[in-house]
Parts: structure tokens; sequence; C-alpha cells
């Protein structure tokens, strides 16, 4: 399943004539990554996005976009990946809307649940809030870029040789069905944000050890002056099913964060953060098991299951075309027995898995250009469970809006 240069041409030349009418918007975005660093030896990566999208409206109350990716890479050898992104239907009644399609969906905390599925969503705005439930399908995604490794099944799936012989083996993500019903107000009584929501998803695949699990959410952020105060939990019911019976247990989150922008001359905000995701306690409390993977780091980036990540961030906008970032986030184990990967040697009873620093440079001179330097290492030695050499890694991203 190659993609030749002719037929590459001859799709961009379509796009652009449909542009060229006036009812269509056409836009073409290219990334261009490269980085140098260290995992269990040296390792050197490029790789090359082209983003095209167009949209177009449908009657007085619809719009249709369609987004594409065709990334290109070298890492341990050539790679290509082609991916429908972003590509939904949207019709508007009054303060009601229906979106079909592949459309963007994120739980109220961003950790459970979040990017882009397959689907359809109602959302209806009222002076009370805005009301919105939708059903989505996750089987027809790219594995990588769903990030689903709830199981041992789904992380086989995630991690198999993408082979573009047996595409239906070695491309798609799990089969699961995800639904939500969510609720937010963007300011009760004035004084406060509010968001919640009762989603649940169901494991679909054939896997002998079946997984389901459902999520009733909340978040409330509070502005005072110069500060914000996020707050956040989620409880979670896990069934895990065989053919001969069910298991159900229970699993808990939270999320804080505290905001600070800071009386300076240029923008410029602190800020702390907490994010916990309960580890195994007994037969009945276990480890909180997300839908999709979220990671926190930019080196090490384990999946936020039986884990606590503090992070300190500092964001600065320097002038005009120049912004930098600084972050240090320290990983913690909830318990001895979800989390055993890198840096874990062997067995530990140790629970400190070490901190990661990195830097970030963004130097945007143009409105449709950005250049991003980045920078930073994750160090075992300032925890406890093992001696394991640091992992580190230099990034330059050039980011071009060509149309």
């Amino acid at each position: 399943m190659a993609v030749t240069s002719k037929s590459f041409c001859l799709i961009l030349c379509l796009l652009t004539g449909l542009a060229s009418l006036a009812a269509f918007d056409f836009g073409l975005i290219t990334n261009q990554y490269v980085d140098y660093g260290y995992e269990d030896g040296e390792k050197f990566e490029y790789k090359a996005d082209i983003l095209p999208r167009f949209s177009f409206l449908v009657g007085e109350n619809g719009e249709f976009l369609l987004s594409a990716g065709i990334t290109l890479g070298t890492d341990d050898g050539f790679y290509y990946i082609l991916e429908l992104l972003r590509t939904e239907l949207t019709m508007r009644f009054g303060g009601s809307s229906i979106k079909a399609g592949r459309i963007y969906y994120a739980d109220p905390l961003s950790f459970i649940a979040g990017g882009l599925f397959d689907g359809l969503q109602f959302s209806h705005n009222t002076p009370t809030g805005i009301f919105s439930a939708g059903v989505w399908y996750t089987g027809l995604l790219y594995k990588e870029t769903a990030n689903i490794t709830m199981t041992a099944n789904d992380m086989a799936i995630y991690k198999s040789a993408l082979n573009y012989d047996d595409l239906a083996n070695t491309y798609f993500a799990p089969k699961r069905v995800l639904a939500s019903m969510d609720w937010g107000h963007p300011s009760v009584a004035e004084r406060f944000s509010l968001k919640t929501a009762l989603a649940g998803q169901i494991d679909l695949s054939d896997a002998d050890e079946k997984l389901h699990s459902q999520y009733l959410t909340i978040k409330t952020s509070i502005p005072v002056k110069r500060f914000s105060f996020d707050l956040g939990g989620s409880i979670e019911i896990v069934e895990t099913a065989t053919e001969d019976k069910t298991q159900f247990n229970m699993a808990f989150a939270g999320d804080l964060g505290i905001f600070w922008t800071l009386p300076a001359i240029f923008h410029s905000r602190l800020s702390f953060g907490g994010h916990f995701a309960g580890g195994r306690v007994d037969d009945f409390i276990g480890a909180f098991v997300p839908v999709t993977t979220k990671v926190f780091g930019n080196i090490f980036q384990p999946k936020l299951s039986g884990l606590t990540i503090l992070d300190l961030n500092y964001t600065a906008r320097l002038s005009r075309v120049i912004g930098a970032n600084l972050s240090a986030l320290h990983f913690i184990r909830n318990d001895l027995g979800t989390f055993n990967d890198y840096p874990i040697k062997g067995s530990s009873d140790n629970y400190f898995l070490g901190t990661e620093f990195f830097g970030r440079l963004i130097w945007s001179p143009f409105s449709d250009w950005q250049f991003n330097f980045g920078g930073g290492a994750f160090l075992p030695s300032l925890g406890d469970v093992s001696d394991e050499k640091p992992q580190w890694r230099v990034e330059l991203t050039a980011v071009f809006a060509i149309l």
C-alpha cells in the first residue's frame, strides 16, 4: 500500500482546486521533527507530518470538515503512516448541535478518555449549562493515535509492528465502544466553573478476558485574582469478564492544579499540579485504568495507572515572538504491583521512581512559522527504586502553515 508521488500530487491538486471554490476553505500544515537522545541506547529519529484539511458549509446551519495526515519518518528504519484525522459533519439548530464522524472528545479531567473517536455527539446549550451526550467506536482509529492500552491484549495490539499487508491486525486500535453524558457550566453563581461526566466503555475484542469500565467524574475551577485552583476526581467501576465469571472492583483518581499569573512585565505563569491514579489495595479496590493513555512527561512517559505525578511548571511569553517553558515532574508508585517498567530493575519495595526536568524555547517569527527547541532528562537517581541510567533527549520541531 504505497503512496506514489503522482497520486499525492493529484490529491493535493484536487484539494487545492476545491479550495478555489468560494464555499470551500483549504489549509496545509507541515511539521518537521528531529530528536537525539538516550533510552536503551543512543537514538536518532526524524519525522515529517503533512496535514491537509478542507471544509465547506452545508446549507445555512451546517459545516463539514475533513483532515488527514501523512507521516514519514526514520526510527530503526523508514516508515510511513496514512491517517484520517478530524472529520466531522456539524449541524446546528438554535441552541443545539449534532456532530457526526471522527470527532474530538475529552473527559473533564482530560486523562480518562481524550482524543478523536468515531461516532455521534449531541449538545444543547441552556442557561443552566451545556448538556451533551455521545457514543463512539474506537476500532477504526490508528492504534498509536488512539493510544488505548487498558489490557494485556490492548498492549499487544499497540506494540505490534505496522504491516500494510495485514492492516486488520496491525493498524487499528482495540475494539471498544465509549459512551458519555456530560454537563458543564462556565460560571456557576459567577464564582467557579463546573464539569461533570458519566462515561462507560465496553470491550468488544475477542480476548478471553474482557475489561469493561464506568466513570463518574467531576472537576471545578475557581479563579481568585491572580490565582486559579482546579480540583477534580473520578470513581471507576471495573468489570473483568471471562467465560466463567465476572469480577467487579472500584478505583479512584484525582487531579489538582494551582496556577499563579505572575506580576511581571511580560506574561508568565507558575503552576503546581498533582495527578493521582490509585493503585491496587485489595480485591475490591484496584488500580485505576483510563480508557486512553495520556502522558504527562516529555522524556519519561508512563501510563497514569497506579501512579502519582507531581509537577512544577513555569511558562513565559518573553516577547511577541519568543516563549519559554520549564518543568519538573516527580513520579511515585501508589502500589508495588501495577507499575513495574523502567526504571525498576527486577523487584523493588520502594515507591519513588525519579524526577524529570525539561525546558522548551518557542520562536514564532511569523504567524504561520514556529520553531520549537526542547531538551531534558529523567533521573532515576532522584528516586529510590533503582540506579538505572538516566534517559535524555534534545529535539527540534519546525511548523509551517503553507496554505
